[in-house]
């Protein structure tokens, strides 16, 4: 089934899911501290005080109001919300009972086989700088490998008011913006993302700094898992023209994943711990508030949002410039901070000797 869109018609989708989600947060707020769903202050956290968590319940239950008020039954879209669902529900134990990240993880690769199999999500092929890979009999097993690694990728950047929420309005405002320029807005990608992009909005509402509230794993994982299931649509639907669009869209959060799995095992620790060495971290030492460390990252995410613009309306040469530029910066703040090993503790250990 197709959605034919027009620029009223987008903004009515995004207007009703924020007002939804802005209506809902303070009604899971106070269901959070009811049911114990809290995130307390310790050594690895910036947040000073007590904060309720369960913000990504107020997002999925605004997506699925919205989903239902303006989309079509489509073919596959109940394995998708099902997936979706089955995060939800791993991320609200997760949020009132910490569980361990290997059983989180298996709830994941669950959530991803659903959307698979039942949803029939499958990356079949890419397409890349004039490079074309068919994956054939392991199409399964990559699109799950997919999407459990945007899940956590948004997992792991969720830790800073109005962060991870603030970087997947950009994803999907993105999405949204190529795909207009293109003229393709009758697929479910589009739609997914206009309802993903009002819900999550209204929910910064309330979470842009100073926060009253967090999504905790209920949020950042649904929110991750829907980014790599509007991205695999994307293939499908040949919205997106290659698997460098979301990578260069999500370019941060992908690069704090991978550098964050690096300084673990450089430091010998558990891949799962938590600690206060990410890009965001690295500003707040430099003395930066939270508001103007968002403010920067959110900048730094509309470059390469830009840039994937550029890339798909045809201009490969200047954006894959723009981005060897960018790179290029992000290497040097990495050679300058502690992203990947503490300056601070190799500099009082130099100065002992």
């Amino acid at each position: 089934m197709k959605y034919g869109l027009n620029g009223n018609g987008l903004f009515v989708i995004v207007l009703v899911t924020f007002i939804i989600s802005t209506f809902l947060v303070p009604i899971v707020k106070k269901i959070a501290f009811h049911v114990n769903a809290i995130d307390y202050p310790n050594e690895r956290k910036v947040h000073a005080k007590p904060m309720p968590r369960l913000g990504g319940l107020a997002i999925f239950l605004a997506f699925l109001t919205g989903y239902m008020l303006f989309a079509q039954e489509m073919k596959g879209m109940l394995g998708i919300i099902m997936g979706g669902f089955l995060l939800l529900l791993i991320g609200i134990f997760d949020d009132i009972n910490p569980m361990s990240a290997r059983y989180k993880l298996i709830g994941q690769i669950i959530a991803a086989s659903v959307a698979v199999f039942y949803g029939e999500v499958l990356l079949q092929n890419i397409s890349a700088f004039g490079i074309y890979i068919d994956f054939g009999g392991i199409s399964p097993v990559i699109t799950v490998l997919f999407i459990v690694a945007l899940i956590n990728a948004i997992n792991l950047i969720d830790g800073l008011d109005g962060l991870s929420g603030g970087i997947s309005s950009i994803y999907f405002g993105t999405i949204i913006v190529i795909s207009f320029l293109l003229n393709k807005t009758t697929g479910l990608d589009m739609m997914i993302s206009l309802l993903m992009l009002g819900s999550i909005l209204g929910y910064l509402v309330h979470n842009f700094p100073p926060a009253k509230i967090f999504m905790g794993d209920s949020g950042s994982m649904f929110i991750g898992y829907m980014i790599s299931i509007v991205a695999l649509l994307g293939f499908k639907n040949v919205t997106l023209t290659s698997l460098i669009v979301p990578i260069l869209i999500l370019a941060i959060p992908i690069i704090d994943t991978i550098l964050a799995i690096f300084r673990r095992f450089i430091n010998n620790k558990p891949i799962g711990e938590a600690d206060k060495n990410h890009i965001h971290h690295q500003f707040l030492k430099m003395k930066f508030s939270t508001r103007k460390t968002i403010l920067i990252i959110y900048v730094i995410n509309i470059i390469f949002s830009a840039i994937s613009v550029f890339y798909v309306m045809g201009y490969n040469r200047e954006a894959i410039i723009i981005y060897i530029i960018m790179m290029a910066v992000l290497f040097l703040f990495v050679l300058k901070t502690s992203v990947l090993y503490d300056k601070s503790s190799l500099k009082n250990i130099n100065q002992k000797e």
